[in-house]
This record gives structure tokens, C-alpha cells and sequence, in this order.
């Protein structure tokens, strides 16, 4: 089975053993292994304007997309319309499925202040805002819509990617 995977990978499939270390989701280096996989969902949402959704996160002050890990008995699509409300307010509803993101050699790596180090698999999505009003929340001290070509910085490195491929408005999603 991983000899058939060889082509697609930037590391062996089977091992993990990784070329270089891998750099985690606020640019800093990765030297331990990783343990855990947490699936989550993350939104890319425009305001009227063409306006980008964006909120800093209080347990690292990065800006990021709406987003955050499913929890037991909801499907993604609700991890996805939880989280966008809890940490902005907002309530949206999901137009289009932008990609699904999983490469640790793209940033895929969450370390939280805790120490807890998680490989992610994020589905994003492309949402519309259908209620509610911006609120800040216990994850939240800012919340905002900017243009896209002035972000605030600093985002999270994996956010940046999911921007891009939302900005390009491609058909089909990207799987990274």
C-alpha cells in the first residue's frame, strides 16, 4: 500500500520520518514527533464588501479564520457553523467546500500554550453570513472583516494557505 503512495508524498507515508523538521502553525520549528490527528473545520466568510472574516486568537495572538475542532456526535459541517458562532458571533451558512488540509510540511501542526502539540485535519469552508452581529468571545480579542490584500498579521500560516485557495475560487476543492 505505501509503495503506491510514494509518488504523492513529500515524506514516507509509512514511517512519518520527516525530511527537515516541520514548522507548526505560528512558524516555529517542530523537533518532537506528533502523536495525535484532531479533525476540525475552519470558515472562510466574505462580507459584502469582498471583505475577508478574521479573529485574533486569545491563546496566541495570531489572526485566523473561524475554526476549531469537532466535537463528539456533530458532523463537520456543524463544527464548522459552531465554531464560526462562538468565536465571532455570527451565524453563517455553508455555500462551497474550498479543501481539506492535512500536510504536517504545510503547517498542519497546532501547539497550544499548554504544550499539546496536534497534527490537524481541517476541512474549510466558504460561508455566508446569515444572522447574528461580531462579539468577541473567551477565544477572541479581536474580530473583524479586512480586505484581503491587508491582513492583519500575525495569521496562522496554514490560514494563509486556505486563503489563497478560497481567494482563487476554484470548482473543485484542493486536498493539501
Amino acid at each position: 500500500m505505501c509503495s503506491l503512495l510514494a509518488p504523492l508524498c513529500l515524506y514516507d507515508a509509512c514511517s512519518m520520518a520527516q525530511p527537515e523538521p516541520w514548522i507548526d502553525w505560528t512558524g516555529q520549528p517542530v523537533l518532537e514527533p506528533l502523536r495525535t490527528i484532531r479533525p476540525g473545520a475552519s470558515a472562510v466568510v466574505f462580507d459584502g464588501e469582498g471583505r475577508l472574516l478574521l479573529h485574533q486568537r486569545a491563546d496566541n495572538q495570531h489572526w485566523a479564520l473561524p475554526g476549531g475542532g469537532m466535537d463528539p456526535g456533530e458532523t463537520i459541517a456543524q463544527t464548522c457553523l459552531r465554531e464560526v458562532r462562538e468565536e465571532t458571533g455570527l451565524e453563517v451558512a455553508i455555500v462551497r467546500l474550498i479543501g481539506i488540509y492535512s500536510d504536517p510540511a504545510q503547517y498542519a501542526i497546532a501547539r497550544y500554550p499548554t504544550g499539546e502539540l496536534h497534527q490537524i485535519l481541517n476541512v474549510c469552508f466558504e460561508c455566508r453570513v446569515i444572522g447574528g452581529s461580531l462579539r468577541l468571545s473567551a477565544e477572541s480579542i479581536q474580530v473583524g472583516f479586512f480586505d484581503p490584500s491587508a491582513l492583519p498579521q500575525p495569521l496562522l500560516l496554514p490560514h494563509r494557505v486556505r486563503i489563497q485557495d478560497a481567494l482563487r475560487r476554484e470548482a473543485a476543492p484542493v486536498v493539501r
